[in-house]
């Protein structure tokens, strides 16, 4: 297991640094891909030859190692660090974020409908609150189905507003939905994309059989035997100590509101 520690809280106005006032990235050839292609290329739901994850807990599962969150099953990406984000109001570990060459992932995991995937309705949701926010949004095919390529609103270091690059890609599970935000160079970068990718492909949801209503969050937890949050930071990590690095819960940034 990586190392715990308290990483430097980020810097108010920090998000902003990485704005752009360039043009939206080129989406050329992309739209008109066909909606229910799968990065094989192979169009879904033509078999298991097909199939691509996140895996449901009860699925036969590729054997990787994963650590555990509770309702998600992480895969480790050598040199990546894990920051767990705790929400204020409920005290509860909402998010994992994954950090890795330049690049974020953040996941979330929430309650479905038996017979019916939600992801469709919160894609809507999502660029229409940032298109609200004075952002702008293109829903495209990509490895996991439709996502969205949104350009969000901020201020920059000088005062202007500037926009920050993300993807927000889901993934519709028996009665489960996960949710990923790509930010950073991932955003807008194919190569620095896929380790990311593989990463969420990977991913199991550990749902549990506890009746919920939709969109309720399946609560994360600190792995077992990771010690509690100090409440100074650790010292630097000792030599030799193996990734992924885990930070004690806080609170992160909101890129956006679901439910």
């Amino acid at each position: 297991m990586g190392l715990f520690r308290r990483g430097p809280k980020k810097a108010e106005g920090a998000e902003a640094a990485d704005a752009v006032e360039t043009p939206a990235p080129s989406t050329a050839g992309q739209d008109d891909a066909p909606a229910d292609e799968v990065a094989t290329g192979a169009p879904a739901g033509t078999g298991d030859a097909a199939r691509v994850g996140p895996w449901d807990a009860g699925d036969t599962l590729p054997e990787l190692p994963r650590v555990d969150l509770g309702a998600i099953l992480l895969p480790g990406v050598p040199g990546m660090e894990v920051r767990l984000e705790v929400d204020k109001a409920t005290n509860v570990v909402s998010a994992a974020s994954v950090l890795l060459e330049g690049s974020s992932l953040q996941v979330q995991a929430f309650a479905a409908p038996r017979t019916e995937g939600i992801w469709d309705e919160i894609r809507e949701e999502i660029a229409q609150s940032i298109t609200q926010q004075g952002g702008t949004v293109d829903d495209l095919p990509g490895p996991f189905g439709r996502e969205l390529l949104a350009r969000l609103p901020v201020r920059t270091p000088e005062g202007r507003t500037g926009h920050r690059p993300a993807r927000f890609i889901g993934a519709d599970g028996p009665r489960w939905f996960l949710r990923g935000v790509l930010t950073g160079k991932a955003a807008v970068e194919p190569d620095a994309a896929r380790a990311l990718e593989d990463l969420f492909g990977q991913i199991v949801v550990v749902r549990g059989q506890d009746p919920r209503p939709p969109r309720d969050l399946l609560a994360l937890k600190l792995p077992e035997g990771a010690p509690a949050p100090a409440p100074q930071a650790a010292g630097p990590a000792p030599a030799g100590a193996q990734a992924p690095r885990f930070q004690p819960p806080a609170r992160g940034p909101e890129i956006t509101e679901i439910g």
